[in-house]
Parts: structure tokens; C-alpha cells; sequence
């Protein structure tokens, strides 16, 4: 099942930095963020191989996922210091994007048409 990770931050007055390192469990092959979303839901898929790791560096959106025993579990991501490890048998969708929102995705696997499942 997903689970959260936590990003070391320095926080000072002059801001934040978060450092995303050491806690990735892959080699990162592929990065992209989703934005501009307003009212759609993305994802409704899982993958034959594709770890990923999913973090709303702006705003804050919904996160479902549902593993291969049909356990079902929401995850709200709004801190950019937290992300969310997806496992390949994860089936994932995103929705409640806030208007701000930009989510980044950290993959281990270039991009692979064949490798996205849509069938619960």
C-alpha cells in the first residue's frame, strides 16, 4: 500500500528548503508535474512496474488509492515537505485539486505506454 514520506526541510527567515534525497527507494528516471487542473480528476490507473512518488509542492489535492486486496485509502497532500510512495499495483487516481495546485512526480521508469493498467 502507499505510504507517506517525510523530506528534510531547513527553515529559516529567509524561507524553506526541502531536499528530496536518501528516502527515494529507486533511481529517478523521469520527473513531470501536473497543474492547471481545476475541477478534473487525473490517474484512474496503476502500473506493471513504475514506482513513483507524488508530491503537491503548491496547494494541496486528494489522493485514492486502492491496493491488489481491494484495500482503499485516501491521502490529502498538502505540505510539500510530505510525498506519497506509490507501488506499482497501486491503483491511483487524484482529484479536489486546489486552485494553486502543482503536483510533482518522481518516477522510476521513463515514460511506457504499455505500462499503464486502467482496469481496476
Amino acid at each position: 500500500m502507499a505510504k507517506k514520506l517525510n523530506f528534510k526541510t531547513h527553515i529559516d527567515e529567509r524561507g524553506s528548503l526541502t531536499v528530496i534525497e536518501k528516502v527515494i527507494p529507486f533511481e529517478i528516471k523521469r520527473v513531470f508535474y501536473i497543474y492547471n487542473v481545476n475541477d478534473s480528476k487525473r490517474g484512474y490507473h496503476k502500473h506493471k512496474k513504475t514506482i513513483q512518488v507524488v508530491v503537491c509542492i503548491s496547494g494541496s489535492c486528494d489522493i485514492f488509492v486502492e491496493n491488489k486486496n481491494k484495500e482503499k485509502e485516501k491521502f490529502t497532500l498538502d505540505d510539500p515537505k510530505i510525498g506519497l510512495l506509490l507501488n506499482p499495483e497501486d491503483f491511483h487516481w487524484m482529484e479536489n485539486f486546489s486552485p494553486n495546485s502543482v503536483l510533482l512526480v518522481l518516477a522510476s521508469e521513463i515514460f511506457d505506454e504499455n505500462d499503464y493498467l486502467y482496469v481496476k
